[in-house]
């Protein structure tokens, strides 16, 4: 398994891979088939990378990529040490270290850009995912209450961070 930042040509298999996170997994914010974002406006977000502390960490295995970790960092003098974080993971790899290793990379990465705040969101009943984030170094900082409608019912999220 190889951890890099995330190139254009890469565009058209992450594309791919967002799809199928989503439409395995419930905790997303998109569900199956929703989201509409477009190859092209992906390798345009790619192109992009490098005006800020923004970027997209991939794992890769064997040519294929398993797994992405989405940086996108504040864009105001006041927030730009802060980046919020999206992770998703192929079904078929999760729980196997890949996950851990995207935010190992992340670590080092975001030293190099000066970022001192990472933050995300998770639902509150995907142990698995919190019990990655808290190995990671985040920590429960407050709860959004019905925050996301998954499956006719509304749900709660923690927000996590983590100061670097």
């Amino acid at each position: 398994m190889k951890i890099r930042q995330v190139k254009p040509s890469d565009a058209e298999q992450l594309a791919e891979l967002i799809k199928h996170v989503e439409s395995t997994s419930d905790f997303m914010l998109f569900g199956p088939g929703e989201s509409k974002l477009s190859v092209d406006q992906l390798r345009k977000r790619i192109e992009s990378f490098g005006d800020d502390s923004s970027t997209i960490l991939v794992s890769e295995d064997g040519g294929a990529l398993n797994g992405y970790l989405m940086v996108n960092a504040g864009g105001a003098n006041r927030n730009k040490h802060s980046a919020y974080l999206v992770i998703g993971i192929a079904q078929k790899y999760r729980g196997k270290g890949v996950g851990k290793a995207l935010f190992e990379a992340l670590d080092n990465w975001a030293k190099t850009c000066q970022l001192h705040r990472l933050e995300l969101t998770v639902v509150k009943t995907n142990a698995a995912g919190i019990a990655l984030y808290e190995k990671a170094g985040f920590q429960i900082e407050g709860l959004k209450k019905d925050s996301l409608l998954i499956n006719g019912e509304y749900v709660d999220e923690y927000y996590m961070g983590k100061i670097i």
